[in-house]
């Protein structure tokens, strides 16, 4: 008789793996004797380079069919601000078109070799959502909500069959993180914080994308595959930091962050995404005993393991270039969106030096060359000829819309209701907030673009925002609707719904320093005192991809209502707001995924537990008044350095010959380097909201943004962000003109700024990408801009941010 399973005792090294404390599972996918027959036949004809651009995945912006081609990729991706042909707002066709190419380019063997089809990945996490015209469901903390796996499948299935109409293959989806501490920037795409409620969403989905285990070729039916991500821990990091590392337990790596990954394997899921984060200081990524021992061995997963984006370059020893210690560990398949064509080198050169064995690089391959077969992607054809490609109709139909909205209405939470809701239908209501008619307010993050963030409303055909819906139910009971973003009316309204909340964020720019609302968006707040000074009832509408310290909003509003990140269906708010002509009150029926806190600090105790609610049919429940101290100061700037002209707190403008130590802009006017340099203010958006600096040359002149507490951008530079400057030139730039970061004295790297890079006498937000500087230590940055030149030159800044959206990107140097 087996032995118990030892538990891990504190003597044990850190991050050490025991396998068999996991619990199985039993992925259920079958491979017959002619599968493997013919991937053993396929291994015996690839060459060594086949074999690894077969692990290679390369983003859109990185790559052409010509590469594909050339280097026998096994796949490509869309990153969240990358798209077809260089356009990231490209329509619907254009992606199928493109997909076409690269599928013909990989099957192209004229020139001999073996031919391979190529799979397309994309970030399809709430809908088909990089695309225009696709159904928007809500964020994950929404769904978790709703407390339907039913509706997850559903939502899963309609998912698929949009991405199968742009001709894509894979989503990286669904997110089977569990966050623990919602500061984290992405705790929203998060079921919720309790594991049992995520493994009970996690096969649902699963089956929604990829359909039964077993029942045939994918692509002949309208599923695609799924991608679970990511293993393992990334809603555990300390101080809910993204791509952190978890500082738990074994078995609280196995019991919250592990549990629902059971479920998925059972149900097939054929790819796993490894985790950016770390458990115990050793990247997941890197870590044999949790991707080989306990994924692949003790839980039986059949499938392969990609990584996060350009995950392998944050291991000790590697670089973007080469890392073969995420192979080795048991990654099947790197992301390297722009770094794979050096990394295709130096993997060969491992594999033929024995530092990658080649048993090891053969059971990657096979393990994807099963995926592509489970597709049924050898006999599929084009994937223009495949089912449902090209069917426009699809994407965003009524039959989708209508899954959307019920989506919408079962997450919608209660947390306070004096007897308003539901709205009388024939009512004279009054919208408000910032919110109410914004539909990337509704959407969140990774909607059209990666951040979610400048996103015209064209852009959003067909959808509805909360404001829309609304007006719509309220004139069709007999009623009248009134808009006013602050609040205003010239006749007094029977009540008032005041939206607010978030905008949108992903990665980066969603993380926290504490659970509160930046104070430029509490300015709905006042609205609603002013509404309630005038006797109007106000209903209060948080958009949100977290709990968030809202009490003095609470306190004033007479009910308020928890939305989420509803996305394109913003009549499914008032399913649940106004009550019908006709029948019964609506009743809530969403209940909190997560608890609530009383203050905004992360140890924060409960104001709501997970699963509370109300149903809106309570009455006479008196409001205890709830404390207003948020128990933080107000300091998170939300990845902003400089506005108006101001430097944030900890941040200063200076100005140096670039050798001297800096000189700090304390007020201005002022004047350096003898007269040099001279700094005013000057208006711009608001009065004296930017500072203008005139050089007059004759030497080395030099403005920055410094400080003395150094940040570390290295997440941010493996992550695509930039540094996006708000500026305008007033005379053209001179030549020899520089752009650089600094990491302290004599620590930095420069790119050249070229007199024709930014048009003269027009403000513009200008990105300068921080992998623009890959050979400077990324880890103690004490200036992430400085524009230095010899020249003549005025030029006015007025803000600066930590951002992945900008007017005008600078190209990186060539290498």
């Amino acid at each position: 008789m087996a032995q118990p399973a030892p538990s891990p005792t504190p003597a044990a090294a850190p991050a050490t793996v025991h396998p068999q404390i996991w619990p199985e599972a039993h992925w259920p996918v079958k491979s017959d004797p002619a599968t493997e027959k013919r991937i053993a036949d396929l291994l015996a004809r690839m060459t060594l380079e086949e074999k690894v651009g077969q692990i290679l995945q390369a983003d859109l912006a990185s790559v052409t069919p010509d590469d594909v081609r050339r280097y026998h990729l096994g796949s490509v991706l869309n990153g969240g601000n990358s798209g077809p042909y260089g356009d990231d707002r490209a329509l619907a066709p254009k992606w199928l078109q493109l997909a076409d190419e690269f599928y013909e380019a990989s099957v192209d063997k004229s020139g001999g070799g073996v031919a391979i089809p190529i799979i397309w990945g994309t970030d399809a996490v709430h809908g088909h959502s990089n695309v225009i015209g696709a159904t928007l469901f809500p964020h994950n903390i929404g769904l978790g909500a709703a407390r339907d796996p039913d509706l997850i499948e559903r939502i899963g299935a309609a998912t698929a069959a949009e991405i199968r109409v742009t001709g894509q293959e894979w989503t990286f989806a669904p997110t089977l993180t569990v966050p623990q501490d919602y500061r984290w920037g992405r705790a929203y795409e998060g079921y919720s914080s309790d594991p049992a409620l995520v493994a009970s969403y996690a096969g649902r989905m699963i089956l929604g994308l990829q359909g039964p285990p077993n029942s045939g070729p994918m692509l002949k039916g309208l599923h695609v595959l799924a991608s679970t991500k990511h293993f393992l821990a990334d809603g555990g990091t300390f101080e809910g930091r993204d791509q952190g590392d978890a500082r738990i337990s074994e078995e609280a790596l196995r019991d919250i962050h592990g549990r629902p990954y059971g479920p998925a394997i059972d149900a097939g899921v054929l790819t796993v995404m490894a985790s950016f984060s770390s458990w115990q200081g050793v990247k997941i990524a890197g870590n044999r005993g949790l991707l080989t021992d306990v994924l692949k061995g003790r839980m039986q997963f059949g499938g392969f393991v990609v990584t996060d984006w350009n995950a392998h370059a944050l291991l000790p020893g590697c670089s973007p270039e080469s890392c073969p210690q995420v192979l080795n560990a048991g990654v099947d398949m790197y992301m390297a969106p722009n770094s794979w064509k050096p990394l295709y080198a130096s993997l060969i050169a491992q594999v033929k030096d024995g530092t990658i064995p080649k048993a090891r690089l053969d059971d990657a391959v096979s393990r994807i060359l099963r995926v592509k077969m489970q597709l049924g992607l050898f006999e599929a054809g084009k994937p223009s000829s495949r089912p449902g490609a090209g069917e426009w109709a699809t994407l965003g139909s009524p039959e989708h819309r209508a899954i959307a909205r019920e989506a919408v209405a079962k997450s919608l939470v209660l947390l306070k209701n004096q007897g308003v809701l539901p709205l009388r239908p024939n009512a004279r209501i009054l919208v408000a907030g910032d919110g109410a008619d914004d539909m990337t307010r509704q959407s969140g993050g990774w909607t059209i673009s990666w951040q979610g963030t400048a996103v015209p409303r064209s852009q959003f055909p067909g959808t509805t925002t909360i404001w829309e819906g609304l007006k719509g139910a309220i004139e069709t009971g007999g009623g009248h609707a009134d808009y006013a973003p602050d609040g205003t009316f010239t006749r007094k309204p029977d009540a008032a719904i005041v939206v607010f909340g978030e905008t949108p964020y992903a990665e980066f720019q969603g993380d926290l320093k504490a659970l509160q609302l930046r104070a430029d968006l509490r300015k709905p707040l006042e609205t609603m005192k002013r509404l309630k000074a005038a006797g109007i009832p106000v209903v209060a509408v948080m958009l949100t991809g977290r709990p968030l310290f809202v009490s003095p909003e609470m306190n004033v509003a007479d009910a308020f209502v928890v939305a989420w990140l509803p996305g394109s269906e913003g009549e499914g708010v008032a399913d649940k707001l106004i009550a019908p002509a006709h029948g019964a009150a609506p009743r809530f029926t969403g209940r909190l995924p997560t608890r609530w806190p009383v203050t905004a600090r992360p140890d924060s105790a409960d104001l709501f537990p997970i699963g509370y609610g109300l149903d809106g049919s309570e009455r006479g429940k008196p409001w205890r008044t709830l404390s207003e101290d948020s128990g933080v100061p107000d300091v998170d700037t939300g990845g902003i350095l400089m506005a108006a002209g101001e430097p944030t707190v900890g941040w200063s403008l200076q100005i140096s010959d670039g050798e001297s130590t800096p000189a700090r802009v304390v007020s201005v006017p002022t004047q350096a380097l003898g007269g040099r340099v001279k700094v005013e203010a000057i208006d711009h958006l608001v009065q004296e909201g930017a500072r203008r600096f005139t050089l007059a040359g004759g030497g080395g002149q030099r403005v920055e943004l410094g400080t003395q507490a150094p940040i570390d951008l290295t997440r941010e530079r493996n992550g695509d962000v930039m540094m996006v400057v708000s500026l305008q030139f007033e005379t053209p730039i001179p030549a020899g003109t520089m752009l650089g970061m600094r990491c302290g004295e004599k620590c930095g790297e420069e790119i050249p700024l070229a007199p024709d890079a930014i048009p003269v006498g027009k403000w513009i937000d200008v990105g300068i990408p921080l992998r623009c500087f890959p050979t400077m230590p990324a880890d103690t940055i004490t200036s992430p801009f400085g524009l230095q030149t010899n020249g003549a030159v005025r030029f006015g800044i007025a803000r600066m941010r930590l951002a992945s959206d900008a007017e005008l990107i600078l190209p990186c140097p060539q290498p």
